[in-house]
């Protein structure tokens, strides 16, 4: 199974892809869409084409997002909230069924602590991935976090359980 993980922002969007074989996680690759200055529109648009690149390059089974958070500026929550839906429009449109998680949900899967920072997410998303070398942003590692977060949840055995009842 291939997940794709996203880290929406309307300036920088960060993305990441892993492949999930049983209880192993590979790296398949991961970045950054710089969505720049401008116009708002204009910012959606390039998320958009980015992502779908993205999604035609790499054909993940599955994407994961982080679920809408509380936050203290309402016109920041708004626009994070359009460039959140863009990247959901953009994912389903490329065909991966989309999941979604809480950041204390993310945490958890990374660190094994709900309220772990954006630095120890990082380093556990590098010693899981196995890339000690590998420079990345806190959009990638977020983003990679969020893949790795639904390989975890998708292997688990309740959701193994579930999956095999629904095919019955």
């Amino acid at each position: 199974m291939k997940v794709l993980g996203i880290d929406p922002g309307s300036h920088r969007t960060g993305w990441g892809v892993i492949a999930a074989e049983g209880s192993r996680l590979a790296h398949e690759g991961s970045g950054v869409i710089m969505a720049g200055d401008g116009g708002l529109a204009e910012r959606l648009v390039r998320i958009a084409d980015g992502l779908d690149e993205v999604l035609a390059r790499f054909r993940p089974d599955a994407a994961a997002i982080e679920t809408i958070f509380h936050a203290n500026n309402s016109q920041s929550a708004l626009i994070l909230g359009q460039a959140r839906g863009v990247a959901i429009v953009c994912a389903v449109r490329g065909g991966a069924e989309l999941f979604e998680y809480t950041a204390g949900q993310i945490k958890q899967a990374t660190v094994g602590r709900g309220r772990a920072d954006k630095t120890q997410v990082q380093q556990m998303v590098r010693l899981i991935l196995g890339l000690d070398t590998h420079t990345m942003v806190l959009d990638t590692s977020d983003a990679l976090a969020a893949a790795i977060c639904h390989a975890q949840m998708y292997a688990t055995p309740t959701a193994v359980f579930l999956r095999n009842a629904e095919r019955k």
